[in-house]
């Protein structure tokens, strides 16, 4: 019965796989819709600069904040404080 069900979860997988595949053509993006008006391209240092180097700012900002802020108490954190000698 296991050989069944492994055959029909990745006959059902490879269909949605396919149909999913086949309704979204890339050759419908060669078409332009009414009212598109596309801005200029990015160059690389914009397209790396929005995509990679933001987004890790933004993660850093924001591990910071809490880091900052944490008011919980110390006996109770993962990382143990160092007992005071």
């Amino acid at each position: 019965m296991d050989k069944k069900n492994a055959l029909r979860a990745g006959a059902l997988a490879a269909g949605t796989t396919l149909m999913m595949l086949l309704m979204s053509s890339p050759a419908l993006a060669l078409t332009r819709d009414d009212g598109d008006d596309p801005g200029p391209g990015l160059n690389v240092a914009e397209t790396l600069g929005l995509y990679v180097f933001a987004p890790i700012v933004l993660f850093a900002v924001i591990t910071g904040l809490v880091m900052v802020l944490d008011k919980s108490d110390p006996a109770l954190r993962v990382i143990k404080p160092k007992p005071k000698a």
